[in-house]
């Protein structure tokens, strides 16, 4: 069997309907809309995003987190205009701190089981993760909501005020300043970062534990200078060789409880298609 054969054996014996759904939309020419109904389950009341959607994350209630997992499978499907993300962008408006982004994790995370890094204090401040991720996002799909200009002022000056990002902080970093619409500024603030940030990517393959390569960084083709494409290639390689006997591929941080490494399993399987068609090593449909 080939590469999607092989990873669709997998998501049909490991992965939740989610990301079943996905491969389908995605590979498959399957019915987008489905995956739509479904991400609609994981939406609550207030428009966030909980009831697992983000697997470390296990209790029913909001938090900002998974609104990012969510506008990331919105935005595979080109389905910004689904009414999900206005009542998202409500959802953060009422949880944005008073410098305009939202925390990392919100105190009620305390309530329900969760992996061990979720720790928060008891009045968070606001976070380049997943603020600036977000932003980025409507910024791409040119989404219009009083949430954005604030959440991107913020971006802008917690941007400003970095010397040496954390990996998960230099990877929402990329992701802003690549969809942002100020483009001269997003140069410039990434020529004065460019090398911070390539200080927390893994550049050889075989970095054990929860390293970030070049593929976590630019799983598609970015707008900004990071990789040389030798660099892409070499993990592009390692990435298919990582498939594993089953057909899947899995995160490289702790899987804390059985039922997480199968719902991770699926998720970065598709997201890894993904990204292998995106730089042509897998065929179109």
């Amino acid at each position: 069997m080939d590469v999607l054969d092989r990873a669709e054996n997998y998501l049909q014996l490991n992965a939740r309907l989610l990301d079943r759904l996905r491969f389908a939309a995605l590979f498959r020419d399957g019915d987008r809309r489905r995956v739509l109904e479904t991400l609609r389950c994981y939406q609550n009341p207030d428009g966030g995003f909980g009831h697992a959607l983000e697997p470390d994350l296990r209790g029913p209630g909001s938090q900002p987190e998974p609104v990012e997992v969510a506008f990331w499978i919105l935005d595979e499907l080109d389905a910004f205009d689904s009414p999900m993300v206005p009542a998202a962008c409500d959802y953060l408006a009422g949880v944005t701190t008073p410098d305009g982004g939202v925390p990392f994790v919100l105190p009620s995370v305390r309530n329900d089981p969760r992996a061990p890094w979720w720790q928060t204090e008891d009045d968070p401040p606001g976070n380049l993760v997943p603020t600036a991720s977000i932003a980025g996002l409507l910024h791409k799909h040119r989404v219009t909501h009083p949430w954005l200009a604030p959440a991107t002022a913020f971006c802008w000056s917690a941007i400003a005020a970095v010397t040496q990002p954390s990996p998960y902080e230099a990877r929402a970093i990329v992701t802003f300043l690549d969809l942002t619409p100020e483009r001269d500024r997003a140069e410039r603030e990434f020529a004065r970062l460019r090398e911070a940030i390539l200080a927390t990517v893994a550049f050889d393959p075989d970095t054990p534990g929860a390293a970030h390569f070049p593929l976590d960084f630019a799983p598609a083709p970015l707008r900004l200078p990071l990789f040389g494409q030798d660099v892409l290639d070499r993990h592009l390689d390692a990435l298919l060789a990582r498939q594993s006997a089953d057909g899947g591929w899995n995160g490289n941080w702790q899987m804390w409880t059985p039922l997480v490494e199968h719902e991770w399993g699926g998720y970065v399987t598709v997201h890894n298609l993904r990204t292998l068609r995106a730089y042509g090593r897998l065929p179109s449909s």
